[in-house]
């Protein structure tokens, strides 16, 4: 089966995760984990081209960043 976005109201297929540090105030967005996470957000391409983070926030978007393949798998 196969995942779906978590933005509400949105039954389309996803292709990336995000996960986020309050300490760091930092919001990392990659291809689509291997594995869910309780602590992972799966987005559909269009909602993860759209995603902003609060003011004072850094977004990393690490999507086709070839340096992680394999980690992000693990």
């Amino acid at each position: 089966m196969s995942r779906v976005c978590a933005r509400p109201g949105c039954r389309d297929a996803a292709s990336a995760t995000f996960v986020y540090d309050y300490a760091e105030r930092t919001t990392w967005l990659d291809g689509l984990a291997g594995d869910v996470h309780p602590m992972a957000y799966d987005l559909c391409a269009a909602h993860a081209d759209a995603l902003s983070v609060p003011r004072g926030w850094q977004l990393v978007d690490r999507r086709g960043d070839t340096r992680l393949e394999g980690v992000l798998a693990s």
